[in-house]
């Protein structure tokens, strides 16, 4: 390795891309063209990076696999930044495999670590806790130790585990601390700021009343039975019932909670659930046969009763009944909290992590396009959607799989 390579390889260990730009900026040999692929990915061009990382790669011969794997696991964060779920994780296993057998330890943890990081935006918690448990970064360098316990505390604050968040957190600032790049220390201090932000309204009897997540932690812990508008569901203690796959059900359980100690108008419970303006006796007989399912579901921990003007939810052991709603309502809240990371999705890749159809995707960016909330860039197939930041609160609960999945 020569001199201007290694001084351009420093600069980037230190977060300092253009000071890396400076010394190999001019040169097309593959080390440079890979160093110059990574320095663009950390100014935000992506596209260019990417296609620096492939010339590299394909400029190095057969008896270099080892600097052609690296090309490869930089561009699998590249693909990450840009959002490019669709591919196959399998060529970055490959590549995780391999550098380890040649005794890269750093790089090999990168590329396993990237891997979460996928698993993690297409809301897989499950999996992505089991790829990082065994992961070591301890002897790896503060920047790697960094991501690593930031990767750690945003699976811990999607499973809404806000005491390993906190740990996970110091361990991180402590990294990248010891890093001195700007970049990691300012992702520390986005994601420590989540804890502070409201993440979720309580509604009690009509009164509204922010939440911070460790107060969504404590609610969900009280014992109350909570109608759940985040993740569509029902909590009693450590019970949880899903109903997002029910959503007539879930529209009864919410009017029902929303007017709790009172009872809700027939009318009324019938507009809500199927958004009907002028029901007839069909409809009517339809709300019986729902309020009878609802009923069923619901009966180990509270009773829906009939009244002179509708039905009410009693509940049983004196227990609260409270309404969890997200910062921000309506039907695409999940998308919007998606697009609000500041990267530039594709529909695809929006549709993988929503676990929706790409149509339906596409329905709803249009919708939201019209009024203003979202706005696309480029067209066809390299067309990406955008939306400005949700200033003020966090979007933890609006991400897939954010609570406990059905």
């Amino acid at each position: 390795m020569d001199s201007l390579i290694a001084a351009a390889a420093r600069a980037l260990a230190a977060g300092d891309a253009l000071g890396a730009l400076k010394r190999v900026a001019l040169r097309d040999d593959p080390p440079a063209l890979a160093l110059r692929g990574i320095a663009m990915a950390q100014l935000g061009e992506h596209p260019r990076a990417r296609e620096l990382l492939r010339r590299a790669a394909r400029g190095f011969g057969a008896h270099e696999e080892l600097a052609r794997t690296r090309c490869v696991v930089a561009e699998a964060e590249v693909a990450l930044a840009l959002r490019d779920l669709v591919g196959s994780p399998r060529s970055l296993e490959l590549a995780a495999a391999t550098l380890e057998v040649r005794g890269d330890q750093v790089n090999a943890l990168q590329a396993r670590l990237i891997a979460v990081r996928r698993l993690l935006l297409l809301g897989r918690l499950d999996e992505a806790a089991a790829a990082l448990a065994p992961l070591d970064a301890s002897a790896a360098p503060p920047s790697h130790a960094a991501v690593a316990e930031l990767t750690a505390a945003e699976l811990a604050l999607r499973s809404l585990d806000t005491a390993a968040a906190q740990t996970a957190l110091a361990r991180a600032q402590e990294a990248a601390c010891r890093s001195r790049v700007p970049a990691l220390l300012a992702e520390v201090a986005e994601a420590r700021a989540a804890l502070d932000r409201p993440a979720a309204r309580r509604f009690v009897a009509g009164v509204e009343q922010a939440l911070r997540l460790e107060e969504v932690v404590a609610l969900r812990a009280s014992g109350a039975l909570v109608v759940d508008a985040c993740r569509r569901g029902l909590h009693a203690g450590a019970a949880w019932l899903p109903l997002v796959r029910r959503p007539v059900l879930f529209a009864l359980a919410r009017a029902l909670a929303e007017a709790w100690p009172g009872d809700v108008d027939r009318q009324a419970l019938i507009a809500c659930a199927f958004r009907i303006r002028r029901p007839d006796e069909t409809h009517r007989a339809r709300l019986r046969v729902e309020i009878g399912r609802l009923r069923a579901l619901v009966a180990a921990v509270a009773s829906i009763e009939a009244t002179a003007q509708g039905f009410v939810l009693k509940v049983r052991d004196g227990r609260d009944v409270v309404v969890l709603a997200p910062p921000v309502d309506g039907d695409q809240a999940s998308l919007v909290a998606l697009l609000s990371d500041g990267a530039a999705w594709s529909t695809s890749a929006l549709a993988l992590a929503l676990g929706a159809s790409q149509r339906t995707v596409q329905r709803a960016l249009v919708e939201l396009e019209a009024a203003g909330r979202v706005r696309s860039i480029g067209r066809a197939r390299a067309r990406r959607w955008l939306s400005p930041p949700l200033g003020g609160f966090t979007t933890i609960l609006l991400l897939p799989a954010a609570l406990p999945p059905e």
